[in-house]
Formats: C-alpha cells, sequence, structure tokens
C-alpha cells in the first residue's frame, strides 16, 4: 500500500497546494474535497495505477485522507 501512498499525496497535493504534502485527514468531512476532486482522483488513479474504482466505493470515509484513498487502491490491485 506505502507504493500507492506517494502518488494519491501528490494527485491531493496537485488539486490542492495549499495542503503541502497531502497528507491530512477530513479532506471531504472539512469540505476540502468536491465531488469534481474526487473524480479527478479516480480518474488519475486509473491512469497511474490501472486500478477502477466503482461507484459502490465512492464513500466520504473512503475519500477523507490519503492513507485510506491507498488502502481502497491496495484493496482493489491486491484483492
Amino acid at each position: 500500500m506505502e507504493e500507492y501512498l506517494d502518488t494519491i499525496k501528490q494527485i491531493i497535493t496537485d488539486l490542492h497546494p495549499e495542503l503541502d504534502d497531502g497528507d491530512r485527514d477530513g479532506l471531504v468531512t472539512d469540505g476540502i474535497l468536491d465531488s469534481y476532486d474526487i473524480i479527478t482522483i479516480i480518474t488519475q488513479i486509473a491512469d497511474e495505477f490501472d486500478a477502477v474504482i466503482t461507484a459502490d466505493r465512492i464513500t466520504p470515509e473512503t475519500f477523507d485522507s490519503a492513507q485510506s484513498i491507498a488502502e481502497l487502491v491496495d484493496e482493489i490491485l491486491n484483492g
């Protein structure tokens, strides 16, 4: 999972440079990421890792931190 984390942090930082390194909790619950940001992250994850995130996996909890997104990618790719 760690192999995905740095890339995901970079994706988040590219969307929101004010976050410094993209490593914080509350990305959704604190209103930092909006639906457009989440779609962008999903698209970039598909491009970077060839991981398809289905609609049933798109929840506020899943996208609330880089760590939780990395865990999702790991689960998709490694079962």
